[in-house]
Formats: C-alpha cells, structure tokens, sequence
C-alpha cells in the first residue's frame, strides 16, 4: 500500500516539475515578447504558446496540488462533525470527484481524438491541439489516482 501511495506521489510531483518548466516558459516568454514588442519586433505566436503552456500549467500542476492539499478547502461546518462523519464526508466527496474526473479525462481523450481526426491546429504556429488534450486528460486519470490515494489514507487514519 505504501508503495502505490509513494508511486503517485512520485508521478504528481513529476507533473508538478513539467508545470513549473512551463510556467517559467511562460513567463520568460511573456516578459520577451513584452521588451521586443517595445522594439517593434514581437515574438510570433506568443498567443498561442501562452494558450497551450496555461492549460499545460493547469493540468499538471492539479495532482500534486490535490495531494497536497494546496487548494481552497471550504470546512468550516465540516470541521463541527465528529471524525467517523467527517471521514465518511470526505470519502463520499472523493467519490464524487473520482467520478468527475473520469468523466472529464475521457472526454478530453475523445476531444483530442476529434481533434487528432480533424487536422486541427493553431493559425500562426500550427501547432496541432491534440496533445495538449490528451495530456490534460492523462493528468485527470491522475488525479484520480490522486483522490483514491485520500480514501485510502483516510482509512489507514493518516488522513489528516
């Protein structure tokens, strides 16, 4: 059981370290395009490299985010139950977002296939969209191991 738990903590945090190269990409392209803008010789396509590398950021950062517990947790009146509800509360949530998740990775497969099919790319680069859904979607499945990994955490009590 460790083993599995430090093998999609290993997998979120490599996920994470592609996020924050993205990022900084993101950012360095950014603050150049901004100075050569300023010279009258902006970078091309920087709109759309921009595009891709958020929802690179987004997607991949979201596991280990998630297993860290970095987002926003609104439980306040969660916090009133006794432990035995505030567990069942929290696996009954992972359910839910397992489930979510599933859904929202499969039809990202299904879009980048379409997309895959259609040939569709962006105007100025032509870069083709469909591994960035395909990514996005891998890293959903992820985070669904991500979530599972809380179940079953909150079972071995190491949850909070």
């Amino acid at each position: 059981m460790k083993g599995f738990l430090n093998q999609v903590f290993t997998l979120s945090r490599f996920l994470n370290i592609i996020a924050g190269i993205t990022l900084t990409f993101m950012m360095l392209l950014t603050v150049s395009d901004v100075i050569l803008r300023f010279m009258r010789k902006p970078i091309v396509g920087t709109y759309e490299l921009v595009a891709f590398s958020g929802a690179v950021v987004i997607g991949f950062a979201l596991p280990y985010t998630s297993w860290l517990r970095g987002h926003i947790f609104v439980d306040f009146f969660v916090c009133q139950f006794p432990k035995t509800i505030r567990n069942m509360f929290h696996i009954a949530t992972r359910f839910l977002a397992i489930g979510l998740f599933l859904m929202i990775g499969w039809n990202l497969f299904l879009y980048g296939k379409d997309l895959y099919k259609s040939g569709e790319i962006s105007l100025t680069l032509e870069m083709p969209f469909y591994p960035v859904a395909y990514g996005v979607g891998i890293c959903c499945f992820i985070q669904c191991l991500v979530l599972f990994c809380d179940i079953l955490k909150i079972f071995e009590g190491k949850y909070e």
